[in-house]
């Protein structure tokens, strides 16, 4: 059986990082895209007996994002399968003018580049009949969070969109699928300051996405207890969701006005 062509944004660290490690350890062949230069060519460098490519791009830089993409697409043909996982999380409040720009860099990151991912690939895959885009959501896209507007905004954005996108593909051959996560033990969620229940290491993350990506499963909540708490809230009444959440705990802004990527 051969094995995969798989390119990853956001590979520098948390979930990128241990995406790519677990593709690294079945021969996979990886592109790997990242803002920081010096920590994708660090894990670059880990992976042995992969060949992987590596691009220093900030996903929100869509020029230079499209001109990455298709010069892999050139040196190393299609991949087989396409990870967005590029990623930005912050507290944001409309009321705060400060928080605008960080709501939209947001926005930007986390659901206008997961389109600007995939579009270079998509005739590619079509000409080919396969393919498989992979867009990492996320359960706090399943209803809006206090203090956490425009990520839940975004991943739920995410979500709409890539359901969109596999009716759209389908019938070519090309499967779009959608993981949602619940708290992973990242650079990310490491600054949040309430309690994660049922909190998962990054490396037990990658090893039961790779499951669900190699099973073709449209919609995947991982840890599965997260997928429970997000058909609750999914089918929770109004008036009961907000009596429970309105005071919930929030996640930290940022008074720099920049927000923690991945």
């Amino acid at each position: 059986m051969a094995k995969p062509h798989v390119f990853i944004t956001g590979a520098s660290s948390g979930l990128g990082a241990a995406l790519a490690r677990a593709y690294a350890q079945r021969g996979a062949a990886l592109g790997l895209l990242a803002r920081r230069a010096d920590k994708l060519q660090e894990l670059a460098q880990s992976l042995d007996g992969s060949i992987a490519a590596c691009y220093a791009v900030d996903v929100t830089d869509f020029e230079a994002l499209r001109n990455a993409l298709q010069r892999h697409l050139q040196d190393y043909g299609c991949p087989d399968i396409v990870i967005a996982n590029a990623g930005v999380s912050a507290g944001t409040l409309t009321e705060i003018a400060e928080d605008l720009a960080v709501f939209q860099e947001i926005v930007q990151t986390n659901l206008t580049a997961t389109v600007a991912t995939f579009q270079p690939f998509i005739d590619a895959m079509k000409a080919r009949g396969s393919g498989t885009l992979v867009g990492i959501a996320s359960v706090a896209g399943v209803r809006g969070l206090p203090g956490a507007g425009a990520y839940s905004a975004s991943k739920a954005g995410v979500m709409a969109y890539l359901e969109s996108l596999r009716l759209e593909l389908a019938p070519f051959g090309i499967r779009v699928l959608t993981i949602a996560p619940g708290y992973i033990d990242t650079p990310m969620t490491r600054h949040n300051p309430y309690p994660m229940p049922f909190l998962m290491p990054a490396e037990t993350f990658a090893e039961k996405a790779l499951r669900v990506i190699a099973q073709q499963k449209k919609m995947s909540v991982i840890p599965w207890q997260m997928g429970w708490v997000a058909r609750l809230l999914r089918w929770l009444p109004i008036t009961c969701y907000d009596w429970l959440f309105t005071r919930a705990p929030r996640k930290p802004r940022r008074d720099s006005g920049t927000a923690t990527k991945r």
